[in-house]
């Protein structure tokens, strides 16, 4: 029992480190990603805190290099789903019993393992697993997860704290209790901040959890486990099952115990859960609360005020971190006709210092594509592009996978402003380009706006005022995080709540109190002091 009012300290944002030659962070990590290499690993499924294994394993390499092997991974099937659910549900009282101090301790404490005896295993994990270089992966897997994990604890006492008005004689209170069932989360490859949010933002309040991570991060998913076991969390409050969409997804979804969806990933997987959702819901015990964050197609507009080299940064940047695989990533471009010689000019020259290799490669910018599957895809649409007759491609078009999944910085222009590459998701480092007439500025704007069914995140870029105030305007429905003068990715907990609408997701904003109180579900308590002890009214005398 809690005989005090706890106040949570302060959250703030994990700082990020440099990684200069010869610092000691380097020196760390170098040693950890020699360690990671020459040690493989065995993945189990982990149910009720036991390790579970199939047997039905899957073998992980490194997309930079296939001869680099990781490790191996046990897949779950229906009967381990079915055990991780009973596993969860025996765990749920316990857990959502505890006072909530003890539950946020777990948590602070995993921010404060990551961010220090960890710090170099889960960059190296990354690095390695899903070919990001140092700078991506401790930007991700370490600042944005430990602000994760420090900045949802604060917002959860921030709600709780909450409550309503109570006149004399009554007192009313609001009491904010997790969800009954069970959270099934969903995590994506790219992000392995986003792979350690989904399943723990519906924990710290009191849920638990079943946990699929990507097939392509299973290796540095398997590390974040292993810190939030150090942490203290009870066995079977995250239970971690790899493994096929179906395999996992289905016997899941069909769970009449499910109470809610944490999801990140492609749209179309996420607009299938919810129609499964749908067919099941006369089965279910509850209405499931289903968050999820989906594809983006973002963009950059830019107007003739725009300054051109900030501009130029910014594109190859929005558009080539992370080989283009952020969600948020610069997709397509808009730049008015009086900016684009001299943008061009200076963009090409700028892409072609690009270094393209291995992530160990500290002088690398770019690295490889996460696995065959987006390689082909990305593949495809930089062939089209090559042989369409109203598109020219200005840099990269390149690609090999004899050794890794590399695609070189790819940049297509195009004069139809509905050309394939400008309206589908590719998630890669392509990047298109429509240069327009400077006084169609208000029409291409409109054709900015609903040339994607997406709208998650978008830049402006102007000097102008007026003409920022015009496109902010036109562009309101447009993204979710929206930026002006600056690339459309990098969002930081606290400072840019993440999230999309339209096609791209629900927009509940992962890093912000408006979703953690998606996974709460409120009782509200009215107590009277003096009950009355007469039925009748005054009116009725």
């Amino acid at each position: 029992m809690s005989n005090a009012y706890f106040q949570l300290p302060e959250p703030y944002n994990e700082p990020v480190l440099t990684y200069e030659k010869d610092s000691a962070e380097r020196v760390e990590l170098q040693r950890k990603l020699d360690e990671l290499q020459e040690n493989e690993i065995e993945i189990p499924i982990i149910i009720g805190g036991k390790e579970v294994k199939t047997g039905n394993t899957v073998e992980i390499r490194t997309p930079h290099n296939h001869n680099i092997r990781l490790g191996i991974y046990h897949r779950a099937g229906e009967e381990e789903v079915n055990k991780a659910i009973t596993a969860a549900l025996a765990a749920r009282k316990t857990w959502a019993e505890m006072p909530w101090e003890h539950r946020v301790s777990i948590f602070q404490k995993a921010a404060d393992l990551l961010a220090g005896p960890w710090r170099s295993t889960v960059n190296a994990a990354t690095m390695l697993g899903q070919s990001k270089t140092v700078h991506q992966s401790e930007i991700d897997a370490v600042a944005e997860l430990c602000d994760f994990w420090r900045f949802n604890t604060y917002y959860m006492t921030e709600l709780m704290g909450e409550q309503p008005y109570s006149p004399p004689g009554m007192w009313n209170r609001i009491e904010y209790r997790p969800l009954e069932g069970f959270v099934f989360a969903v995590t994506p490859f790219n992000f392995t901040s986003i792979a350690g949010n989904l399943p723990t933002a519906p924990a710290m309040v009191g849920n638990v959890v079943l946990w699929k991570p990507a097939s392509s991060a299973v290796y540095s998913a398997y590390y974040l486990m292993e810190i939030l076991k150090e942490a203290g969390l009870p066995d079977g409050v995250i239970n971690f099952v790899p493994g096929s969409g179906g395999q996992v997804g289905y016997p899941v979804m069909a769970s009449p115990h499910m109470s809610g969806i944490h999801f990140t990933g492609s749209t179309e997987v996420f607009q299938n859960m919810w129609k499964t959702v749908g067919e099941n819901i006369a089965n279910m015990k509850y209405y499931p609360r289903i968050v999820g964050e989906t594809g983006g197609k973002d963009f950059i507009f830019a107007h003739k005020s725009a300054k051109v080299k900030p501009l130029v940064i910014a594109a190859i940047r929005g558009a080539f971190e992370y080989q283009g695989q952020k969600c948020s990533a610069a997709s397509r471009m808009y730049i008015p006709q009086s900016l684009w010689g001299e943008f061009r000019k200076l963009y090409i020259e700028e892409v072609a210092k690009i270094t393209v290799g291995e992530p160990t490669d500290f002088k690398n910018f770019f690295t490889a594509v996460i696995d065959e599957g987006a390689f082909k895809s990305i593949k495809e649409y930089i062939e089209y592009a090559q042989d369409a007759d109203d598109a020219e491609i200005i840099t990269g078009g390149t690609f090999d996978d004899s050794k890794g999944y590399f695609i070189n910085p790819t940049t297509i222009v195009t004069t139809n402003p509905h050309f394939k590459t400008m309206e589908e998701e590719i998630f890669g480092p392509v990047l298109t380009i429509y240069v327009y007439e400077d006084k169609d500025f208000e029409e291409t704007l409109d054709l900015c706006d609903q040339t994607s069914p997406y709208a998650l995140t978008g830049a402006i870029w102007a000097q102008d005022r007026e003409a920022l105030v015009k496109m902010s305007d036109h562009l309101r429905n447009a993204a979710g995080n929206f930026y002006i003068n600056d690339k459309p990715t990098a969002a930081v907990v606290g400072q840019q709540p993440f999230g999309g609408g339209r096609a791209s997701g629900t927009n509940d904003k992962a890093g912000s109190a408006m979703n953690i109180l998606r996974w709460m579900t409120a009782r509200t308590i009215k107590e009277t002091m003096i009950p009355p002890e007469d039925w009748t009214y005054p009116y009725m005398k």
